[in-house]
């Protein structure tokens, strides 16, 4: 096990540096929030079901607690690596902050194809992670949670390990889990719905309408799959979606139901016969009224950002754009509504499910919802009164909410001293 400090990924250090020009940050804030608080790399050992023993390497880092006990996903992906994992701690770092959940940032995974894997495997890596980092969670230190590749199924077999080591019930431990085992309601759809409401929160500061508004969706699993059915209901077009094998395009507007019935029954979006194919790249490039980045990183980048013709991003997955396409749609007017805000839904109702298993006080579905929707648009109105004053894109206002609070707590805390400076070569 190692415990390390580095600095953190270059898109963070951007961002944070665009914030101190306009907050004149000090350098021991800039340091602080520069830095993951704890950084654990373990390699996990696992016997195979044919008897051969492989390594697995894995990772939690857990990024700023200063607010609450850290949250964040666990991803299972072979190219997962140190470097993201820190990006995604920091943002979830920045979530909790913006949306005023009680809790710090933290992300984890095990570099690993889980399709390669036996189910027998998949359960027993699931365990074996939880035994070499249980030390280091907790319902009041740690929370993890799904993410890329992981399931409520998964979820569960991690509680259920971590409740075998510490020899009694703590379902706050990890969230996203099945309802049988204290998951919550509406937490399956939290991220799109939170998503669906900043959008609409947003079209209403610019007076427009949802209804009849042309979307083109990048990624139909979960997220964007929830999306598309949600603002649909809403009467809003979905005209292009897609999934890791291509997508389909229709500008008067896809059947989303039945591209849902389809693809639940395992078919892929080119199969199903609706709508014209066509590529990822090409989604990206449709002239649509909004654009939905809800698959995975750097979709949007210095290759193609200039062919994107939407003027409204949504992202729904964590960092869809380089920072080269993000500076380059501020310079053109093109609105980002960012994934620390856009996608938060999902964090929001895990801290319901947090907060419903250690109360052990449970809520129906409407009352999530209606929860939900109350902070999602209090977390946008706040970033839209920091948008206005700072005179800045929807990012830098987040960001500059988000980071506020953290210092603030960090200052209570008595971590920090106004003015103090730091020299971080001395640290």
């Amino acid at each position: 096990m190692q415990e390390h400090n580095e600095v953190v990924c270059e898109v963070c250090r951007v961002q944070l540096n665009k914030i101190a020009q306009v907050k004149s940050l000090t350098d021991l804030e800039l340091f602080i929030l520069n830095q993951p608080k704890r950084v654990i790399n373990i390699n996990i050992p696992m016997r195979m079901d044919n008897g051969d023993i492989r390594i697995f390497p894995s990772y939690r880092i857990q990024y700023n607690d200063a607010r609450g006990p850290t949250k964040g996903g666990i991803r299972f992906h072979p190219e997962i690596h140190m470097n993201e994992i820190k990006e995604l701690a920091f943002l979830m770092s920045l979530k909790c902050a913006l949306v005023n959940v009680p809790f710090g940032g933290a992300k984890g995974g095990i570099k690993v194809d889980p399709k390669l894997l036996s189910e027998g495997e998949l359960e027993r890596l699931s365990r074996n992670y939880i035994r070499e980092y249980a030390e280091f969670i907790g319902p009041k230190k740690d929370i993890p949670a799904p993410d890329v590749n992981t399931t409520p199924k998964i979820m569960g077999w991690m509680m259920d390990e971590y409740e075998k080591i510490v020899g009694y019930k703590a379902p706050g431990v990890i969230t996203g889990k099945p309802l049988s085992i204290g998951g919550s309601k509406g937490r399956t759809y939290s991220t799109s719905l939170g998503g669906a409401i900043v959008l609409r929160e947003f079209m209403k500061k610019k007076d427009k309408k949802l209804k009849g508004m042309g979307v083109a969706i990048h990624g139909f699993g979960n997220v964007g799959g929830n999306l598309a059915r949600i603002l649909f209901e809403w009467g809003m077009k979905i005209v292009a979606v897609s999934d890791s094998r291509g997508g389909v395009y229709d500008p008067k507007g896809l059947d989303v139901q039945k591209l849902l019935a389809e693809t639940a029954n395992g078919k892929k979006l080119q199969e199903i016969g609706v709508g014209k194919n066509i590529s990822n790249e090409e989604l990206v490039e449709l002239d649509v009224d909004v654009l939905v980045p809800a698959s995975v990183e750097n979709i949007v980048n210095e290759k193609n950002m200039e062919k994107v013709r939407t003027k409204t991003i949504l992202e729904l997955a964590n960092g869809p754009l380089s920072a080269a396409a993000d500076d380059y749609f501020e310079k053109n007017g093109v609105i980002v509504l960012p994934d620390i805000l856009a996608n938060a839904g999902g964090v929001v109702v895990s801290y319901f499910e947090w907060a419903q298993n250690t109360t052990n006080l449970y809520w129906e579905e409407d009352e999530v919802n209606q929860k939900l929707e109350n902070i999602m648009i209090k977390a946008f109105a706040r970033t839209e009164e920091s948008r206005i004053e700072e005179k800045s894109s929807y990012r830098k206002a987040a960001y500059i909410v988000a980071v506020k609070r953290i210092l603030a707590a960090e200052r209570d805390r008595g971590h920090l001293k106004p003015k103090q400076k730091i020299n971080p070569k001395n640290h």
